[in-house]
C-alpha cells in the first residue's frame, strides 16, 4: 500500500517530456525555393516584375519562413483566369475515367508527402502536428478519393448536369489545407478548372498542394494559386470570365459576396460564421460531454467556424458540470504546435490574439465569471491564449452573440427541452450543433428540432468526405462534400451562360416603387353588352380566405387589344407582411405533417382542377390571347405536374450517408422555411403550379406573386384550394405590382428563401436585397425558360431549391465483433475526428495516441 501511494505521489509530480516533430524537411523545402515563393499560374510558379514579397511568419515563434509574392489585382488575376479559362475544355471534355486517375494520382501524392504537408500546416498556421497530422491532412487525401469516385460516376449518376465552368475559390486562414481540399476536389471532379486565392495568413501548404498537383501531371491551367490580399480576392470574385465562386469566411464579407455577385448569374456558395451550440442534457454522460467540450472549443484554439462555442447545460447538472470542466480545462497543455504532448498551439496572428481578448476583457467587466487554465504559457514570442471558460453569463452579452473564434466557452443553463431549443435557436447562425445525452429519443428529438447543417450525437467536430458541410440561416447556403456538395460545382445541361452586367445607372434607377394604378380606360370592358355583370374584384388570399387589400387599391387585368378581362387587389407592404406572418404560423405543422399527407392534398388540389378544367382553359385563353387548344395544354400539364411533385412528397426525405463511423450519419432534407414567389408572365397557370408544388410538398409555406400581367388564373386557385384540405397559411397569394411586393419580402427577416423569374435587373436587387439575412434565393436572371418543358419546368433543381440539407451523425455502442475491430483499423487510415473522443461515447475509434490531454482525463473523481 505504501508503495502504491509513493507511485501515485511521484506521478503527480512528473512533468511531461517534449516530443518534438523535426522541422527540418519543411525548412528545406522552403530552401529549395529560395525562401521565396511565386504566383502557381498555367502550372508553372511564376515571379511577375514589380510584385512585393510579404514575410509568413510563425505564429509561435514570430520567425520568417518564407516570402511569397503578393498578386496584382488586375494582371495577375487576369493571368490565372485565361489560363483556367484556356484549360476548360479540354478538362471537362476528359471522360470521368481520366478525371479520376488524376485525382487518384493527386491523393496517392498527398499521402506520399503526409508529414511534410502537416508539418508545413502547423508551422504556418500555429496548430498541433496532433491535429495536422491525424485529421486535417488524412481527411484531404480523403477527399480526393472520395470525389476521384464521383468523377468516374458522373457520367451515368449525374448525366443530366454539365461542368459551371472557371471557378473563383477563397479560403481561410484557420484550416488552409484542408478548406484547399473541400473546395478542389469536388470542383475538379466535375470537369471545372479552378483559380484559387489562400488565405494572406497561411499560404504555404496551398503553394506545396500546387508543386503536388504538377508532381501528380495535372493539366497546366487546370489548378491556378494566387496568393494575395482582400483586392486581389475582390478582383478575382468580380472578374467577368469567373462562373462561380465559392467561399469561406467571416458573414461579413459573406455578404459583401453577395452583394458584388448579385444578379450577374455567377453561382455562389458561401460557408460562413457560427455560434454553435451544445446541448448537455442531466441525461448525459457529464465526463463524456467534458471531453466533447474540448474536442468542441479547444481544437484548433477554438478557431473553428463550427466550434461549439455556447455550451447549453441543464440546470440539474450544472454545478457539477462546471466543477468538472474546469478540473478538466487545467489539465490542457498549450504549447509549441510541433510538439506532440501539446493540446493547443498558438493562436494565428496578432490581430485574433487582441479580438479575442477584448471578448473576455469585456466579460469580465459584465460580471461574467472567467475561468482560465493554471497551466504556463509558452515564454516564446507567440500568440498563445489559455483555454478560457465564461459562466454566469446572460444571453444577451457580446461573448454569447457574436462568433470569438477563439479557444473562448461560454456556459449558460436551461431548465427543460422547451427552454433548451430556443436558447440553441436563438442565434442568427445555425452551422452546427452537438446533443448530449444517453437517451436516444431525446437526441433525435433535439436534433430535428435545432436549426443547424450539421447535427452531432454525444461527439463534436466528425468530417468526412460522404457527408454535407454547411449551413442555415447567417452561416451562409451551399454545401460541401458529399453528393450534396456536387450542385455547387455543376449546372443542368440546358443551362445557358449567363453573362449579366449592369450599368451604375440601372443599378441607381428606381426598382419596386410602383404607384398603384386607375380605373380602366373607358370602352374596355369585355362584359355581354346584353346585360349588366356583377361587378367582381378578386381579393388577396391570405391565412387561408380572402382578403381585401389594404389599400383600397385594385388592378384592372387587360387582355389582347386592352379588353379588360377582370380585376385584382393591388397588394402592398402590409398585405406582405400578413401573408409572411400566416405561412411563418403555419410552416411548424405543415413541415411536420407526413409526406403521404401533403401528397394527398396535392393530389386533390390536381383532382379539383380538372373539374374545373374548361373554365381555367377558357380564363387563359381570354387573358393571354392564345388559342383554345394552347390554354387546354397549358392547364393540362398544370395537372401533371401537380401530379409530379405530388409523387415526389415521400421520395426526396434523405438518405444513410457512407461515413467511416460506426454508427449512422443521416442526411435528412428539411425544408428552407417560408419562401417567397414572384412567378413568370409566361404560363401564367403553369409557371405558377411549377413554382408553389415543389416548394409546399417538401414542407415549406410559401407566398406567391402570381403572374404580374396575367394574375386571374391564379387567383381562381383560392376556391380550389379551399377545397382540397389545404391548411390555412400554407399558400398565400398576393396581386399587385411583382417588384414592389417582390422588394417588401426580400427585405423581410422571417422569409427564409426568394424565388423571383422577372427582369434580370430585378434578378440583380433581390439577390442584392438578400444579403440583409443571406435568405437562399433562386432567380432566373432574365433567361427565358420553356415552363412546358420537362428539362426546365421540373426537377432535380426544384427540390434542390426546396430543401436544405441536414447531416445527423449518430454513433453506436460498443464494437464487440471482429467487423468492429476492421472497421476501427480502417479508420486508422482515414479518421474522421480531429481527437479521440472518450470511450463512452466512441469506442470503435483509432488507437488513443497516449497524451497530456488523454492522462489529464484520468484525474481523480
Amino acid at each position: 500500500k505504501t508503495s502504491m501511494l509513493a507511485g501515485s505521489s511521484l506521478l503527480n509530480k512528473l512533468e511531461y517530456g517534449p516530443a518534438p516533430e523535426s522541422p527540418a524537411a519543411a525548412k528545406a523545402w522552403i530552401a529549395g525555393h529560395e525562401g521565396k515563393f511565386g504566383l502557381f499560374i498555367n502550372g508553372k510558379f511564376v515571379h511577375p516584375e514589380g510584385r512585393e514579397y510579404t514575410p509568413t511568419t510563425s505564429p509561435a515563434t514570430g520567425e520568417t519562413l518564407a516570402e511569397i509574392c503578393e498578386g496584382s489585382g488586375d494582371e495577375d488575376v487576369d493571368a490565372a483566369v485565361a489560363a483556367a479559362r484556356a484549360a476548360f475544355p479540354a478538362w471537362s471534355g476528359l471522360d470521368g475515367h481520366k478525371r479520376a486517375k488524376y485525382l487518384y494520382a493527386i491523393a496517392r501524392q498527398m499521402q506520399k508527402h503526409n508529414r511534410l504537408l502537416a508539418v508545413v500546416e502547423s508551422m504556418d498556421n500555429g496548430k498541433t502536428i496532433r491535429e495536422s497530422r491525424d485529421a486535417d491532412v488524412p481527411l484531404c487525401v480523403r477527399h480526393f478519393y472520395y470525389h476521384a469516385g464521383w468523377a468516374q460516376l458522373m457520367e451515368t449518376e449525374l448525366k443530366e448536369f454539365k461542368p459551371v465552368g472557371v471557378i473563383a475559390q477563397v479560403i481561410p486562414w484557420n484550416f488552409p489545407l484542408l478548406m484547399l481540399a473541400w473546395k478542389i476536389a469536388p470542383a475538379l471532379a466535375m470537369g471545372n478548372t479552378i483559380v484559387l486565392k489562400p488565405a494572406p495568413s497561411t499560404r504555404l501548404s496551398a503553394l506545396l498542394f500546387a508543386e503536388i498537383c504538377a508532381e501528380a501531371g495535372l493539366p497546366a491551367g487546370v489548378v491556378n494559386i494566387i496568393p494575395g490580399g482582400n483586392d486581389l480576392g475582390y478582383k478575382l470574385v468580380n472578374h467577368t470570365d469567373v462562373d462561380k465562386v465559392a467561399f469561406t469566411g467571416s458573414t461579413g464579407v459573406g455578404r459583401l459576396l453577395r452583394q458584388s455577385t448579385a444578379g450577374s448569374g455567377k453561382k455562389l456558395s458561401l460557408e460562413l460564421g457560427g455560434k454553435s451550440p451544445m446541448m448537455v442534457f442531466e441525461s448525459a454522460d457529464l465526463d463524456s460531454a467534458v471531453e466533447g467540450v474540448v474536442d468542441a472549443i479547444w481544437y484548433n484554439q477554438g478557431q473553428v467556424c463550427c466550434a461549439g462555442s455556447r455550451c447549453l447545460v441543464q440546470e440539474s447538472v450544472y454545478e457539477t458540470f462546471i466543477k468538472k470542466l474546469e478540473r478538466r480545462v487545467n489539465n490542457l497543455r498549450v504549447g509549441d504546435p510541433l510538439d506532440k504532448c501539446v493540446d493547443m498551439g498558438a493562436l494565428v496572428n496578432a490581430n485574433q490574439y487582441a479580438s479575442v481578448s477584448s471578448f473576455v476583457e469585456e466579460a469580465k467587466k459584465e460580471g461574467a465569471r472567467v475561468i482560465q487554465s493554471q497551466q504556463p504559457l509558452p515564454t516564446t514570442d507567440g500568440f498563445w491564449f489559455p483555454p478560457t471558460i465564461i459562466a454566469d453569463v446572460q444571453t444577451t452579452s457580446r461573448c454569447v452573440v457574436e462568433e470569438i473564434f477563439g479557444p473562448v466557452l461560454t456556459v449558460l443553463t436551461f431548465r427543460h427541452q422547451k427552454e433548451g431549443i430556443a436558447l440553441a435557436n436563438n442565434t442568427a447562425y445555425g452551422l452546427a450543433s452537438s446533443i448530449w445525452t444517453q437517451d436516444i429519443s431525446l437526441a433525435l428529438d433535439m436534433a430535428f428540432q435545432v436549426k443547424a447543417g450539421v447535427v452531432w450525437v454525444n461527439c463534436h467536430n466528425l468530417f468526412d468526405a460522404a457527408a454535407g458541410f454547411g449551413g442555415y440561416k447567417e452561416s451562409g447556403f451551399g454545401r460541401e462534400a458529399g453528393r450534396e456538395g456536387l450542385f455547387e460545382y455543376t449546372k443542368l445541361k440546358w443551362m445557358p451562360t449567363v453573362r449579366n452586367t449592369f450599368t451604375q445607372e440601372q443599378i441607381d434607377a428606381p426598382w419596386g416603387d410602383d404607384v398603384p394604378p386607375g380605373p380602366g380606360a373607358p370602352g374596355t370592358n369585355a362584359a355581354d353588352k346584353d346585360r349588366q355583370v356583377v361587378d367582381r374584384t378578386l381579393k388577396l388570399f391570405i391565412g387561408g380566405r380572402q382578403a381585401r387589400p389594404d389599400g383600397n387599391y385594385s388592378r384592372v387585368i387587360y387582355g389582347p387589344g386592352k379588353v379588360k378581362c377582370g380585376e385584382v387587389g393591388e397588394g402592398n407592404r402590409k398585405d406582405i407582411r400578413n401573408a409572411v406572418e400566416a405561412a411563418y404560423g403555419a410552416k411548424a405543422g405543415w413541415g411536420k405533417r407526413a409526406a403521404y399527407n401533403r401528397a394527398q392534398i396535392l393530389f386533390f388540389v390536381a383532382e379539383n382542377l380538372d373539374a374545373r378544367f374548361e373554365e381555367f382553359a377558357h380564363r387563359i385563353e381570354k387573358m393571354t390571347g392564345c388559342t383554345a387548344e394552347a390554354a387546354r395544354t397549358e392547364v393540362q400539364a398544370s395537372i401533371e405536374r401537380l401530379f409530379y411533385w405530388a409523387a415526389f412528397s415521400d421520395k426526396y426525405g434523405g438518405s444513410v450517408q457512407e461515413t467511416p463511423i460506426y454508427g449512422a450519419t443521416v442526411a435528412i432534407h428539411e425544408a428552407v422555411g417560408v419562401v417567397g414567389i414572384a412567378c413568370p408572365d409566361e404560363f401564367p397557370l403553369l409557371g405558377f403550379v411549377s413554382l408553389f408544388a415543389p416548394a409546399i410538398v417538401r414542407g415549406n409555406t410559401v407566398v406567391v406573386l402570381p403572374s404580374e400581367k396575367y394574375p386571374l388564373s391564379a387567383c381562381d386557385l383560392f376556391q380550389v384550394f379551399l377545397t382540397s384540405d389545404l391548411p390555412a397559411g400554407v399558400v398565400n397569394i398576393v396581386t399587385g405590382s411583382r417588384d414592389l411586393l417582390s422588394k417588401t419580402l426580400v427585405e423581410h427577416m422571417n422569409v427564409d428563401a426568394m424565388w423571383y423569374f422577372g427582369s434580370a435587373i430585378g434578378c440583380y436587387h433581390v439577390e442584392h436585397r438578400s444579403a440583409l439575412n443571406l435568405k437562399r434565393t433562386f432567380v432566373g436572371y432574365g433567361v427565358a425558360r420553356d415552363w412546358a418543358s420537362a428539362d426546365q419546368g421540373q426537377g432535380v433543381e426544384f427540390l434542390y431549391h426546396a430543401v436544405q440539407v441536414k447531416n445527423i451523425w449518430i454513433p453506436a455502442g460498443v464494437v464487440t465483433t471482429s467487423g468492429g475491430a476492421q472497421a476501427a483499423a480502417d479508420r486508422e487510415v482515414s479518421p474522421v475526428v480531429p481527437r479521440a473522443a472518450p470511450a463512452a461515447a466512441w469506442p470503435a475509434l483509432p488507437p488513443l495516441r497516449v497524451s497530456s490531454r488523454h492522462l489529464g482525463a484520468c484525474g481523480s473523481e
